[in-house]
């Protein structure tokens, strides 16, 4: 199976809600990665937020802002569903 995210909430403290098509709910925390060279522009919270979106049907970044999927930051969706489902704390 090749996990599908539908959705993604980022928040104010570097971490993201992934929403999965199957109804898997997960909490993504870039705090770490946000120090990597290639994840430095997320550091910006304003940028980590905004430019958050679902791209390649996964978490991902579009730095651009021209929705070029060969250009955005993304995470592996496999990573992503192998983390612990999430209470979702959104109301």
């Amino acid at each position: 199976m090749f996990p599908k995210v539908v959705q993604v909430i980022p928040m104010e403290n570097y971490s993201v809600y992934v929403y999965f098509e199957d109804g898997k709910i997960v909490c993504y925390d870039m705090t770490q990665m946000i120090e990597k060279e290639v994840f430095r522009p997320l550091k910006d919270i304003t940028v980590f937020k905004e430019a958050c979106t679902v791209m390649n049907d996964t978490l991902a970044w579009d730095i651009g802002g021209n929705r070029d999927n060969t250009k955005c930051l993304d995470i592996d969706p496999d990573t992503l569903y192998e983390l612990p489902m999430a209470v979702e704390k959104i109301a």
